[in-house]
């Protein structure tokens, strides 16, 4: 995914991911509406934004999250090494590798988001990938009315969107080319909060809702959600 914008053993993976989508299907059922229009802790989630220095925006969401959850969040360079030695469900090798120019931040191999599950797991947090593509079989539904569940229920959100529209820069809007938090959505404002690690300004990020559903529908509106 876009800039500036030690192996999981296959057997714990599966069953984290197992357990991921048996409580997901609950939780999206019955997570309660919050009164005010208002889901998840843009607050507090905030202190867990950190800077990206390469183009792993989706590592780096990925230890955003590791550290909401636990408390303990994995340093940039230690969820690169994680990632450079999990081999990849989805595509040959491993899950990244860094820019092989050091000289072009955008000249590594990007993350697959759907491989983000295995990095979670290896600490020990069950979550599960869903898109338009795959909601219905995977019975975990995305788009905003489910996010909006998501996150009152307290889980945790990684989302794929287009960061040109985020940001309100030039070049292709028509493609999900980076990944991040989502923090909270705030029906009553308006606003979708974010932590992105892509920006200098990223921590608690705010963009108005139909900024981030342009956005985010670029990617099939993906996500990666935690149990």
């Amino acid at each position: 995914m876009k800039n500036s914008r030690l192996t999981v053993r296959a057997v714990a993976v599966a069953a984290l991911l197992s357990a991921a989508v048996a409580g997901l299907g609950g939780g999206i059922a019955n997570a309660a509406e919050n009164s005010h229009g208002r889901y998840g802790d843009p607050d507090q989630a905030s202190q867990y934004w950190v800077r990206q220095t390469l183009d792993d925006c989706s590592l780096m969401a990925t230890a955003d999250v590791i550290g909401q959850l636990t408390g303990h969040q994995p340093s940039e360079d230690e969820i690169v090494k994680l990632a450079g030695a999990t081999p990849s469900a989805h595509h040959e090798g491993v899950v990244y590798l860094p820019p092989s120019n050091p000289g072009d931040s955008d000249s590594g191999n990007g993350t697959d988001s759907r491989d983000l599950p295995i990095l979670l797991a290896h600490y020990g947090i069950g979550a599960v990938y869903t898109d338009d593509d795959v909601a219905d079989a995977t019975n975990v539904p995305t788009g905003m009315a489910a996010l909006e569940r998501v996150l009152g229920a307290g889980k945790k959100v990684i989302a794929g969107v287009n960061a040109e529209t985020i940001w309100d820069e030039d070049g292709d809007r028509t493609v999900g080319d980076h990944d991040l938090v989502v923090t909270g959505v705030d029906t009553g404002d308006g606003v979708v909060h974010l932590n992105d690690s892509g920006t200098d300004d990223g921590a608690d990020e705010q963009v108005p809702i139909k900024v981030f559903e342009a956005a985010w529908a670029t990617s099939g509106h993906d996500m990666v959600i935690t149990n």
